[in-house]
């Protein structure tokens, strides 16, 4: 696919979501969506087949339904408008035999329905004209190359089916891809390959090759304004296309730099770095080495140095270096540059909860994090709950209890440049890893711990799911307490107990006993009791959005240790805190104090 979507595997029926995981098991960034009442094994639900297959087209989902095309066709006609901005969508006959891409071929529904049929033993019916006749795309170049008038990609195709060839002029790159297209010298079209900034004469289809290298350097906390004006000014000087910039490149001192992301965000490109000897190297290719910059980072030159190293020993200077008030830049013109070969990307680390149990009750950000990721980290079984979506990735995986070798291995894996997932359940942030990490940081002094990229992904918590099951007990002032004493004193634990019994918090109890932990839970439940009524109500849920999920709702005097352990959340209401019954279930819940507003509004228009 031209660019990576989250791809979406439909299926109506549960054979269509057999299929369905068999294509996921091969394929990356894909998860199961089923028709509630037929399918079971999925990781996504739905009830209404029209709406849902709307959300995923709106989007941008790659589509593949394991149905009848017209299902499909009926359902998303009225949304398609936008050749050039639609997703893949594909249809799947039951048993896999027929694959057909109906809408986005040009924007990897047709690759994708290749693999698909790879996968399935089946034939992908591509019907696009380009790939029918010369297996290529006119107005879907390879990733790294940018057509520059797609509009006359069409009259192009039109005249090739015609017989009549166009001519191929190459001024720089190589344009292999369309080594099997038939060309001419005396054809009315004329396809141009150049990384010149030029416009595309009337009768040529213009496309440029990713051959250039940007090399930038700056002084710390740069504006990026200042750097990207430069590398701006920098090319259309020298007469080069923006579009066929492959790479912005520096030292990997500033993996951390702001502008040196914000240039390539601007050009829409990666980032790769190098490390000082290997900047080095590339001395006697500088136009401009300075002993100046050697004292102060190790090499003689980081921008003419960064852009010719990934540029290659074929490559050479385009531009030497430019400057401004506090940044540097230079150009490189190399052949198909290809950025995941050059230097080092910037490490970055997710820290993502699984929420309390299956994949339901992950939310989509964790999901993406996760499809990104090169290595995950984790406790072996929390690792285990992403199912299908750790396929493909490099397991790293921990013993219970080893949680600081867990954060370090993380920090060390996305030091070296891998996109790194660290999985705790949950939420991260609550009484998981994301606090760890930034202790460690905090301790630390390792600079490449401190380049790494990191973002922290919430989680649907088990006190959230809990409170859910049972209604609404975090209805009012509410707060978590860990009972684990292996970090905390016992004494620090029992004064907060004693702190939130005494304002009549709702309190969240997390790790409230295991085998050998017993006595803290009944003095916690002593505590609480002390402040508040005998039929407090108390949420007891244990397994939650696991196999064997049990909620109760019980009276806080009736709580026992004997129904708790580690895999346990308790929930105990505060004074106000009540229980109803409901059609088929008891309710737990905090009010607000709705009540009394409702009451006072009352008396006021009755003059009360």
């Amino acid at each position: 696919m031209s660019a990576a979507r989250d791809i979406a595997l439909v299926a109506l029926t549960a054979d269509g979501a057999r299929l369905a995981r068999q294509i996921q098991d091969t394929l990356p960034r894909v998860r199961v969506h089923g028709f509630a009442p037929r399918v079971e094994d999925c990781d996504v639900t739905f009830t209404d087949t029209t709406a849902h297959l709307a959300r995923l087209f709106d989007s941008g989902h790659a589509i593949v339904g394991v149905c009848a095309a017209g299902i499909l066709i009926r359902t998303l006609a009225s949304r398609v408008n936008d050749k050039h901005g639609e997703p893949p969508v594909i249809a799947i006959s039951p048993d896999g035999a027929h694959v057909v891409p109906l809408l986005g071929g040009h924007h990897g529904a047709n690759t994708l329905a290749a693999q698909i049929a790879d996968i399935t033993g089946g034939a992908a019916a591509i019907t696009t004209a380009g790939e029918t006749f010369h297996g290529v795309a006119l107005d879907d170049p390879p990733p790294g190359w940018a057509l520059s008038n797609p509009q006359s990609a069409k009259p192009v195709l039109a005249a090739l089916l015609a017989g009549d060839h166009p001519a191929l002029v190459i001024e720089a790159g190589n344009p292999a891809w369309l080594s099997e297209l038939p060309v001419g010298r005396d054809g009315e079209w004329m396809i141009r390959i150049t990384d010149r900034a030029i416009t595309p004469a009337a009768d040529e289809l213009l496309f440029h090759p990713p051959t250039l290298a940007v090399g930038v350097g700056c002084e710390r906390d740069c504006d990026p304004d200042e750097l990207i004006a430069l590398v701006d000014e920098t090319l259309a000087a020298a007469g080069l296309s923006p579009a066929s910039v492959a790479v912005v490149t520096s030292i990997d001192l500033k993996m951390d730099e702001a502008a040196v992301h914000a240039v390539a965000a601007h050009l829409g490109v990666a980032v790769r770095y190098f490390d000082a000897p290997r900047l080095d190297a590339e001395t006697p290719r500088l136009e401009n080495p300075s002993d100046i910059v050697f004292r102060e980072v190790g090499t003689h030159g980081v921008a003419e140095a960064a852009a010719l190293a990934a540029a290659g020993q074929g490559g050479e200077l385009a531009v030497a270096k430019h400057k401004s008030a506090r940044a540097t830049c230079a150009v490189a013109r190399g052949t198909n540059i290809e950025p995941t070969s050059i230097g080092v990307a910037r490490g970055t680390l997710s820290i993502i909860g699984t929420g309390p149990g299956d994949a339901a009750h992950r939310i989509p950000i964790t999901d993406s994090a996760v499809g990104a990721a090169t290595d995950l980290v984790g406790y072996g079984p929390y690792l285990d709950l992403l199912g299908a979506a750790a396929q493909g990735k490099q397991r790293h995986d921990f013993d219970l209890g080893a949680e600081e070798d867990r954060c370090r291995h993380a920090l060390e894996l996305a030091a070296a440049g891998r996109n790194v997932a660290l999985v705790s359940s949950g939420d991260p942030g609550i009484f998981a890893m994301a606090s760890l990490v930034f202790e460690l940081l905090d301790r630390t002094s390792d600079p490449a711990w401190q380049r790494v990229a990191i973002t922290v992904h919430p989680g649907v918590s088990a006190m959230q799911l809990a409170a859910a099951r049972a209604g609404a007990p975090l209805g009012h002032d509410f707060c978590a307490i860990s009972l684990s004493d292996l970090l905390t004193p016992w004494p620090a634990i029992e004064t907060r107990l004693r702190a939130a019994a005494e304002a009549d918090f709702v309190v969240a109890l997390y790790n409230p006993a295991s085998r050998r932990r017993r006595q803290q839970f009944e003095t916690a439940r002593d505590i609480l009791l002390a402040h508040r009524p005998d039929d407090t109500p108390v949420v007891v849920a244990r397994n939650l959005a696991r196999p064997g999920e049990q909620v109760t709702i019980i009276p806080l005097a009736e709580l026992s240790i004997d129904a708790i352990d580690m895999l346990t959340i308790v929930i105990v209401g505060n004074s106000q805190s009540r229980t109803i019954a409901g059609a088929a279930s008891r309710w737990a819940y905090t009010p607000r104090g709705y009540a009394a507003k409702t009451q006072g509004k009352t008396q006021t228009k009755t003059g009360g």
